[in-house]
């Protein structure tokens, strides 16, 4: 129940959201190096979510990981942030609050103290989801969020094509074969058609706008 409640806020905030309802299955996917940030409960099945977090950073791995769990006793915590967690977070929580120390642990990882990101013209609150273009407000979708978001995620970097489509569409979920393409195709036209520019055979970049 607490997984499908924390997966339909996830998504209903942007996210793309993969869930695995195993210690095995959680190893394997935090070893895939596609993820943002991982969100580990401490009592899994086949595996103890302590010893797949500590397996994690025992390969150097830098996945930011946020521990959601009942053990609630301060020498739980203190192991929970000792074997490598970004955080910890005890069961019953509010989903903002789980939200908001997501976006904390995401915006600590990439170095950024505020939560805006700015790039030319063009600001992304992901606290918000607020997108503002030469002091416009823009309203954009949940999808052509998460796409954008995407590519400020280090703006003026490439990404590819299946970067995108991992950013927006979890596990399971079916994906066009020019689905981002028109994603992309809608940003540009609320925001500017010259603002996302296309690498050929490579990916797609945030241009520098005044």
């Amino acid at each position: 129940m607490i997984g499908r409640a924390v997966m339909a806020g996830l998504h209903g905030a942007g996210y793309a959201v993969d869930w695995v309802r195993d210690g095995a299955e959680a190893e394997l996917a935090v070893g895939t190096g596609v993820y943002d940030l991982a969100m580990l409960d401490l009592g899994l099945p086949r595996r103890d979510g302590l010893e797949i977090l500590k397996g994690v950073r025992k390969n150097g791995e830098h996945l930011p990981i946020l521990i959601i769990t009942a053990r609630d006793s301060v020498a739980d915590r203190i192991a929970g942030l000792d074997a490598g967690a970004d955080d910890y977070l005890v069961k019953p929580f509010d989903l903002d609050e789980l939200l908001a120390r997501a976006r904390a642990v995401i915006r600590r990882q990439s170095g950024r103290g505020s939560p805006e990101i700015v790039y030319g013209a063009l600001t992304l609150d992901p606290a918000t989801r607020g997108v503002e273009f030469r002091g416009e407000i823009v309203d954009l979708s949940g999808r052509e969020f998460a796409v954008l978001s995407a590519l400020m995620k280090e703006p003026g970097v490439v990404v590819s094509r299946e970067k995108l489509e991992d950013a927006v569409y979890g596990w399971g979920e079916e994906v066009g074969s020019n689905s981002i393409e028109v994603h992309l195709h809608h940003l540009r036209r609320k925001l500017s058609a010259e603002l996302i520019r296309n690498v050929r055979g490579v990916g797609y970049r945030i241009a520098m706008l005044a």
